[in-house]
C-alpha cells in the first residue's frame, strides 16, 4: 500500500515535466512542423522522458512485484487521462471534439501508444534499474517456504 501511495505522489513529476514539455512543444516544434506533427511527436519524446522519471523514481516508490508495478501503471494513466481532460477543457478552452481527436489514430491521435507506454513505464522502469522481484505463485515455492 505504501508504494501505491508513494506512487501517486510521484506522478505529480512526469505530469509536470508533460506540462513543460507541451509548452516547449507548443512554442518550438508546432510552428516547424504543424500542430497534429508535433503532438504526434511529443507522444514518444513524452513517453521517454515519463520512463526516464519512473527510472529516477522507481526504487523510492518501493514496489517490487510486477502485479503492483502493473497497478502502479494503471493508477497514472487513470491520473493522466484524467489531468489531460480537466486541463484540456478548464486551462486550455479545448473542445470535447479537440480531446478526443488526440484519442483517436484515425484523426492523428497517437495518445493511446502514449498511455500504452506510461501503464508499463514502472514495470519497464523497475527491470532496468534490476528492482523486480519474482512472484511467488506455485503451490511448490509456498510448500517449500514452510519448512
Amino acid at each position: 500500500m505504501v508504494a501505491l501511495a508513494t506512487s501517486r505522489s510521484v506522478w505529480f513529476v512526469p505530469i509536470g515535466t508533460e506540462v513543460i514539455h507541451g509548452t516547449l512543444r507548443t512554442m518550438f516544434l508546432a510552428s516547424k512542423v504543424g500542430d497534429v506533427r508535433a503532438r504526434q511527436i511529443g507522444v514518444f519524446t513524452g513517453s521517454l522522458l515519463t520512463l526516464g522519471t519512473a527510472c529516477l523514481f522507481i526504487r523510492w516508490i518501493g514496489a517490487q512485484t510486477a502485479r503492483v508495478l502493473a497497478g502502479i501503471g494503471v493508477i497514472w494513466v487513470i491520473l493522466t487521462v484524467a489531468f489531460e481532460v480537466s486541463f484540456g477543457r478548464i486551462v486550455l478552452g479545448s473542445s470535447w471534439t479537440r480531446i478526443r481527436a488526440d484519442h483517436v489514430p484515425r484523426q492523428g491521435g497517437l495518445l493511446p501508444l502514449g498511455l500504452a507506454a506510461r501503464a508499463n513505464s514502472p514495470l519497464i522502469a523497475a527491470r532496468i534499474r534490476h528492482a523486480l522481484r519474482p512472484e511467488r505463485t506455485g503451490s511448490l515455492e509456498q510448500a517449500g517456504e514452510r519448512h
